[in-house]
């Protein structure tokens, strides 16, 4: 079988009956692709161990940010050609099993967290902007990135989801609908800080776009994109005094941080996030692990 043909078939396959977002398709022609020129691969059955194995020796020498090539990256090639091969097995046509390719082992994620002072001072950040301010234009900008930072750990939203959000939100309830990746829904919840910065930002706008957050130009606006709301959120990291790196995730393992701290469980945290797996939230587990502290040193005791 001809394997750009199997390619396509299989890119149309996770679009349509995966659901998976037009970013994740592109990303996995991407890597495919370039593992079919590194291994002149023209026909399915020209895909071997052999080749696959000599690819990824190949992708580990590939110059990094720091180094080579983080192994996190390289397992994005694996899983793309895995998860191809498992299209080929579904469809019956013979190749190697999928099952044959380990991806590399990682090291542990670490978060980019920042303490609850440190929240509450980028929190107060447009505020203190929107206060020395006299133009209405601005005025409207701080009082949209207000709305942005409160609604992101009111939620726990990724930055896509949030810049996806239309001004359709009923701020009469404290929670709504939101479509994630793989194209699948959660609910997320309210705080009454969100709700009143996103009233505050709404009643202030005098435009006609449909979406939640625009940006800031005065004359044509549009919806705002995720590297805007990163653009904004490193201004006001610097005007609070941060040292740290800041980005949209961080208020989401903010989030994350906040509701285990206080004493959720693993699962619901998962559900508010809209992890698929249980693993990914695991890495929120240093958080429970000081709260383990507690509870062993008040309940554990050895008999003398």
């Amino acid at each position: 079988m001809n394997a750009k043909d199997a390619k396509r078939q299989f890119l149309e396959y996770i679009e349509i009956e995966r659901g998976r977002a037009v970013k994740t398709v592109e990303n996995y022609d991407r890597y495919l692709t370039r593992y079919f020129t590194h291994a002149h691969i023209e026909q399915i059955n020209e895909i071997t161990e052999e080749n696959i194995r000599e690819f990824r020796l190949w992708l580990n020498r590939q110059p990094g940010t720091i180094g080579s090539m983080k192994r996190r990256t390289q397992n994005y090639y694996l899983i793309a050609l895995r998860a191809f091969l498992k299209f080929l097995r579904k469809r019956g046509v013979e190749s190697i099993s999928p099952e044959r390719i380990e991806l590399a082992k990682v090291p542990e994620r670490s978060l980019d967290l920042i303490t609850t002072a440190e929240l509450a001072r980028l929190m107060n950040a447009p505020r203190k902007a929107f206060e020395n301010e006299e133009n209405s234009h601005k005025q409207r900008v701080y009082l949209r990135d207000s709305a942005i930072l409160e609604l992101l750990f009111s939620t726990g939203l990724r930055v896509a989801e949030l810049c996806a959000l239309n001004n359709d939100i009923d701020l009469s309830r404290d929670e709504f609908s939101v479509r994630g990746k793989g194209d699948k829904v959660r609910v997320v919840f309210l705080s009454a800080s969100a709700k009143a910065a996103i009233a505050t930002y709404l009643k202030a706008r005098t435009d006609m776009e449909e979406a939640l957050f625009i940006d800031g130009r005065p004359n044509k606006p549009h919806r705002i994109i995720p590297r805007d709301v990163q653009r904004h959120i490193k201004t006001y990291t610097t005007r609070a005094g941060i040292t740290n790196h800041v980005t949209p995730h961080t208020l989401r393992h903010a989030f994350a941080t906040d509701l285990l701290t206080n004493g959720a469980d693993l699962r619901s945290v998962q559900a508010l996030l809209g992890h698929a797996n249980i693993a990914t939230t695991q890495i929120y587990t240093h958080v429970t692990d000081a709260h383990l502290r507690e509870i062993h040193k008040k309940f554990h005791s050895r008999s003398v």
